[in-house]
């Protein structure tokens, strides 16, 4: 769209004419101050400045368009019939036009210079765009960078903790040995099993994103009953767990249908969660509680709690609290994952939570009709 501005109607009239005859939109202002008012409410493609003009004249119009942020690339053309000494005209430049017209003006060359000044702001405009996509990417490869490196850094460090654990129990296994202490150098040898297990976890997680990551996780789909799935997860989970004690509530014999693994991987991941912050209270409970045509499923704890404001982050990747990061151990993967396997069966997921009291983690699936 283009504004007219100039406090004589008749000179809005003939150029309105004129504009329209070759489909421009155009829009008009009576004074500067109704002009400034326009520019800042509507998007035009270029203006239109009469010079003599009661109030603001025509250079204040402009420098005061020039000066503000959101319209200093709008094009200005000044058309006068009266200022045509070489003094206003170079003040028009300076005071922010691009040309300066003078009257009578030839029709065929004032749209020819109309078309080209808009043709050159829709390019800026463009190259502005371009430049802010760039500047965009740049900043958002930075951050991956970052992340990448502090993922990295974070890997080494959670790899070498369970690493310097088994050479260790080994190391002390031989000692055991030697020293016909069969009984100790097996219990060494079962802690060094366990940490092994904790490393294959931690690798498992990593193939299981960079899978997710490629689109390749793969999901052996079919019917299971969900009392498989609770009882597989509580069993494992006790193995490496002895001394921690699960209740479990409701009714888990109902039919679902997904990959039984995977699921059973987000239920394990729960209570691991729940045992790891939660470490003065033994006690985690399960719950299952069939809604219509769904089925929750929730991983009780009277643990550390998470802050409200952590708690709808939980699930994104790599995110860990200040106060997880600060005391215990783990790479922010776990819920990301889970929310990733629950989100394909067609679930859903969350947490309620209070500092300091404990968290329930739930997720729901649907039933399969009987």
């Amino acid at each position: 769209m283009i504004l007219i501005v100039d406090d004589k109607i008749e000179n809005i009239t003939a150029l309105t004419k004129i504009l329209v005859s070759q489909q421009f939109e155009v829009d008009s202002a009576l004074s500067g101050e109704e002009a400034l008012k326009k520019v800042l409410k509507n998007e035009y493609q270029l203006v239109i400045l009469d010079v003599q003009m009661p109030g603001m004249d025509g250079f204040e119009v402009a420098e005061a368009i020039s000066g503000i942020r959101k319209t200093s690339e709008l094009p200005i053309i000044f058309l006068s019939a009266v200022n045509i000494s070489k003094a206003f005209i170079t003040r028009g430049y300076t005071s922010g036009g691009q040309d300066y017209l003078v009257k009578p003006v030839d029709p065929d060359i004032l749209v020819l210079k109309i078309r080209t000044f808009v043709k050159l702001q829709e390019q800026t405009k463009e190259l502005a765009r371009i430049q802010q996509e760039l500047r965009n990417e740049i900043e958002q490869r930075k951050r991956l960078e970052e992340k990448k490196d502090e993922f990295i850094g974070m890997i080494s460090h959670e790899v070498k903790t369970p690493l310097t654990s088994v050479k260790a129990y080994i190391q002390l296994a031989g000692v055991a040995v030697h020293s016909n202490r069969n009984e100790h150098a097996l219990q060494f040898i079962n802690k060094a099993d366990n940490q092994i297990g904790k490393l294959n976890q931690m690798m498992m997680a990593l193939l299981d994103m960079a899978k997710m990551e490629a689109g390749m996780l793969d999901f052996n789909v079919a019917e299971f009953n969900l009392s498989q799935l609770i009882e597989g997860a509580l069993d494992i989970f006790s193995q490496n767990n002895p001394e921690r004690e699960v209740t479990q509530t409701g009714d888990a014999d109902i039919v679902l249908r997904g990959d039984l693994l995977r699921l059973e991987q987000v239920v394990l991941n729960y209570l691991s969660n729940a045992a790891k912050y939660s470490p003065e209270h033994e006690l985690i409970h399960v719950d299952i509680q069939k809604r219509g045509d769904h089925v929750a499923i929730s991983v009780t704890d009277k643990g550390i709690g998470i802050a409200e404001e952590d708690q709808a982050k939980l699930f994104k990747k790599f995110y860990r609290t200040e106060q997880s990061i600060a005391s215990y151990r783990g790479m922010g993967m776990g819920l990301y994952l889970c929310a990733e396997i629950i989100t394909f069966h067609g679930g859903t997921y969350g947490v309620k939570s209070l500092p300091e009291e404990g968290s329930t983690f739930y997720f729901t699936l649907p039933v399969t009709p009987g």
